[in-house]
């Protein structure tokens, strides 16, 4: 599986399957992106290489969340993309479906792999989501089922 961010500079790519694929709405999550919930998708940390030019860094930013410092996002510094999280804790990594690579009609490649199974955090959500799956109070499987 390839992702990138929106200008194509940073690019990587995944191997195996996903650990957890959901729709996030933390409140981190809706901070950063502006967004009310994003498309998230998680991997172990030694499946996520990325594949643009060496030096990896010179193309990259980098921001640590003061409450999480175990978690760092990085992101494009052309475009300002965030396109990966690192968690040091779980030695995990997360990515956002919306920057994997898309078909010529601009279908998610390989969407039965990372498509959402839940929404995660749904208690901290700016709008109800009625699409028949699971909700939240944390990760699933791991929190209170909400609905």
């Amino acid at each position: 599986m390839k992702g990138s961010c929106f200008c194509g500079r940073v690019s990587y790519s995944i191997t195996g399957d996903p650990i957890l694929r959901a729709f996030c709405h933390c409140t981190n999550c809706q901070r950063l992106t502006g967004c009310p919930f994003v498309h998230t998708v998680h991997f172990p940390s030694r499946a996520f290489n990325w594949t643009h030019p060496e030096p990896h860094g010179d193309l990259l930013d980098s921001y640590v969340i003061p409450s999480k410092p175990w978690k760092t996002r990085f992101r494009c510094k052309s475009c300002g993309v965030c396109v990966m999280s690192a968690n040091s804790k779980a030695d995990k990594c997360s990515v956002w479906g919306a920057h994997l690579a898309r078909d010529e009609a601009g279908k998610i490649l390989q969407w039965e792999i990372v498509k959402p199974t839940a929404h995660i955090f749904y208690g901290t959500r700016m709008l109800d989501v009625d699409d028949g799956l699971g909700k939240w109070e944390g990760y699933e499987g791991a929190s209170t089922r909400l609905g």
